[in-house]
């Protein structure tokens, strides 16, 4: 066996002529390796840019690494980091695994910090102070082990190895816990780090042992690798020879090794998963695993056992300072002895919202307004202590103010301030705390009224199918009690005549009257319940949505409309005849009650909020509705990259779901404003009722379907029963009865007598 530092490669392949090359612990160029190299070569080096067949890559997964970490950042909520780095030519694929790993996870890299590995003392330090001033608190190392002896003794003088960091050594930094420097060791307490999965086995317990007699350092996992990587090219010349052959058996090999089961993948090492450690007591301890297939999973687990129902997949870990606290991943300025300074307007025209005012005397500027109350009962949730002060500006929009939490002369903006894209450029927003949109704001009068105004309440179609099936059901209801005229004579003498058929008939048909009574009932319930009350209150509803949207859209299109001034509308122009601005709830209300053609505004388009608090303050004789929704309300501003924006959008989303908003807005716009027409209605048409009138005219045809099979049936009977009777005598008295009733009551009914003779002839035939 030669060693590569004493030959180059292609002194290996021409002179000595060798089957194969272990070793190389640095960089291979596309100079060494060419396309005549027909050996395997077995390199420990940094990922190599290069693709050859024979160049095979015995190096942690860097994808699979990536992973492992992103699933611990997710694991601790963290959502910013900085990441650190040595300054070479061959960390960038790492980056982009980073950046896709971190990106499905919704991950962000804060911060980039490449140190050379040539760095002075004084450069460290000047880096580690530029990563002190970044809020986030999450540092992931990635540098070799003698930079990083000087980073960590550097942090931990500036006071970064606290409670508020949290220190993440990728494999190519954790070996530096193996160092002999008893203050390095120190200065790396609270650190966690990744180091590729070594199970023990009995292979691996017998190395350790042998590599102890020769060694007094710890066994690295480079050489672990490499013990296999002989073991697995040996085995697969012994199969195959040198020849040809050799390539195809090394790619299929599988060797259970002492670094656990060796094989290769894509010409790299497949990752059997990686160790998570936590440097503490001066030592190291572990306290979870990470695989593709399985995720982060606690320490004391075998790696092929499904993890407990726990509400953590990892160990308890000892942070730096000592701290059993997961640090929360970013400082506060005031943690620093700096206390947030937050802009707000003073002096402004519409209230209620963020009011300001400056006290000269104690130099201290104090707010008041709904925007403040939501504020202030956000930033007292948070799991930690925010302090801030209100920096006063009496002068200058919102936008004024942005440039200058840009520009970092402040560090956030109070206030009802509109979420906008462009804005967005240079801050961040929280998530909105008001209604969405726009609104149009009228005054509601009464209206001059045509006689026939109602008919433009439904179209001519529906009207008419109305009218049609308002005649059927009239004849419906008129034609089933005509069939029981015999038994609603109205008057005495009347209802003497009629006994004798009566009682005939009542011996049989006992339950005429009900079932015709029934046939009548169920049409006046079909018509009058679906049909007169549905439209009643169809008719209400667009009686009064229609009254008041065609005033709307005739004050939108033709009449004068205000807006607010000063604000986003002044650019917009939503509309052409957006004409005057108004700068007050006052000349809201001023301009309204003139209206348009006496010098005031026939409507006002602005933002919802300001409708309600306008509405709060004049609750009469005016209604909003809702037109647009363009904006996306009010939310807090703070600096790019803040962590306290998805922390305050955070405590938004709880207020509103447990009610602590809507307290709020009741607290200051009163009651709950519902828009009053919120779309633009059109008179309900026949397409809305079809359903109605289909149900209208099976009830119908089914009540006097149900009515003439009942007549026939019953005609068929009468007959029926009347001829199995003792009959003639029985029709003959009856008959003979009849005339004498009828002669004493003064008027015969000769329908019925004339019925009852007929009969009497038809049993005498």
């Amino acid at each position: 066996m030669f060693c590569l530092h004493d030959f180059t490669v292609v002194d290996l392949l021409n002179t000595v002529k060798v089957s194969a090359i272990i070793g190389p612990e640095t960089y291979i160029g596309s100079k060494l390796v060419t396309d005549e190299t027909k050996v395997p070569i077995f390199t420990f080096a940094g990922k190599s840019s290069m693709q050859h067949p024979y160049l095979f890559q015995i190096i942690e997964d860097e994808f699979a690494m990536t992973r492992g970490i992103a699933a611990l950042v997710q694991l601790f909520k963290w959502r910013d980091l900085i990441f650190v780095y040595e300054d070479t030519d061959h960390e960038h694929n790492l980056l982009e695994h980073l950046f896709e790993s971190f990106q499905d996870k919704n991950i962000r890299i804060a911060y980039r910090s490449a140190i050379s590995a040539s760095a002075t003392n004084d450069q460290v330090i000047e880096e580690l102070r530029k990563l002190m001033s970044i809020q986030t608190t999450i540092v992931i190392v990635h540098v070799s082990p003698s930079l990083a002896s000087s980073i960590f003794l550097n942090a931990k003088m500036l006071g970064m190895m606290s409670k508020e960091y949290a220190w993440i050594l990728t494999p190519k930094t954790i070996e530096i816990m193996h160092s002999t420097e008893f203050q390095v060791i120190e200065s790396l307490q609270g650190a966690i780090g990744f180091r590729p999965y070594i199970p023990m086995s009995s292979k691996m317990h017998d190395l350790s042992k042998r590599w102890r007699n020769e060694s007094s350092r710890e066994l690295p996992t480079l050489a672990i690798w490499a013990y296999d990587t002989v073991w697995a090219l040996a085995e697969s010349i012994e199969k195959v020879g040198a020849g040809s052959m050799l390539l195809s058996e090394i790619l299929n090999i599988k060797l259970n090794g002492a670094s656990g089961e060796f094989r290769l993948s894509g010409n790299k090492l497949v990752s059997n998963g990686f160790e998570i450690i936590n440097a503490v007591d001066h030592g190291e301890r572990k306290v979870g695993h990470w695989t593709v297939s399985n995720g982060i999973r606690r320490a004391h687990l075998p790696l092929n056992e499904a993890a407990p129902h726990s509400s953590s997949n990892i160990e308890d870990v000892i942070w730096p300072g000592g701290s059993t606290v997961t640090p929360k991943g970013w400082i506060s300025r005031m943690s620093v002895g700096k206390t947030l300074r937050i802009g707000v307007r003073t002096g402004p025209s519409f209230k209620y919202f963020a009011d300001a005012y400056y006290d000269a005397q104690k130099n201290r500027t104090t707010a008041t307004g709904f925007s403040v109350d939501v504020f202030n009962t956000c930033l007292h949730a948070l799991p930690y202590e925010v302090s801030y002060e209100l920096v006063s500006f009496a002068s200058g929009s919102y936008d004024d103010l942005i440039n200058k939490v840009y520009n970092q002369q402040l560090d956030g903006v109070l206030g009802d301030s509109t979420i906008l894209a462009s804005r967005s450029q240079y801050v961040d927003f929280t998530a909105t705390y008001t209604d969405v949109g726009i609104g149009t704001l009228i005054r509601i009068k009464e209206r001059d009224s045509w006689p026939w105004e109602f008919l433009k309440r439904f179209d001519a179609d529906l009207w008419l199918t109305y009218a049609v099936f308002g005649i059927l059901a009239i004849l419906s209801v008129w034609a089933i009690p005509a069939v029981n005229q015999l038994e609603h004579e109205r008057r005495p003498a009347q209802q003497i005549k009629t006994i004798a058929v009566l009682v005939l008939l009542s011996i049989f048909f006992a339950q005429r009257r009900r079932l015709l009574k029934y046939l009548s009932v169920s049409v006046m319930i079909v018509w009058f319940g679906l049909v007169a009350f549905l439209f009643k209150q169809s008719y209400r509803a667009t009686q009064a949505s229609l009254t008041s949207v065609e005033k709307v859209e005739l004050a939108l299109k033709q009449g004068i409309v205000g807006f607010h001034g000063g604000s986003l509308f002044g650019d917009l122009k939503l509309m052409d005849n957006m004409q005057i601005p108004y700068y007050s709830y006052e000349d809201y209300a001023d301009a309204l009650s003139r209206g348009g053609k006496h010098g005031g505004a026939d409507a006002i388009v602005d933002e919802v909020p300001y409708l309600k608090m306008f509405l709060r303050r004049y609750p009469h004789d005016y209604a909003m509705v809702l037109s647009k929704p363009i904006t996306s309300g009010f939310g807090f501003i703070f600096a790019k990259g803040s962590p306290l924006v998805t922390d305050m959008s955070s405590e938004i989303a709880k207020i509103r779901e447990d009610g602590t908003l809507m307290k709020l807005e009741m607290e200051w716009f009163g009651k709950d404003f519902s828009l009053a027409f919120p779309t633009m209605a059109e008179p309900p048409n026949l397409v809305r009722f079809w359903g109605l009138f289909i149900v209208i005219g099976v009830s119908l045809a089914l009540a006097l379907t149900v009515l003439a099979l009942y007549l026939v049936r019953a005609r068929m009977e009468l007959e029926t029963i009347i001829t199995f009777l003792a009959g003639q005598s029985l029709v003959a008295t009856t008959v003979n009865l009849w005339v004498k009733i009828s002669n004493r009551a003064g008027r015969a009914d000769f329908y019925l007598q004339d019925r009852l003779i007929r009969l009497y002839n038809f049993f005498n035939e």
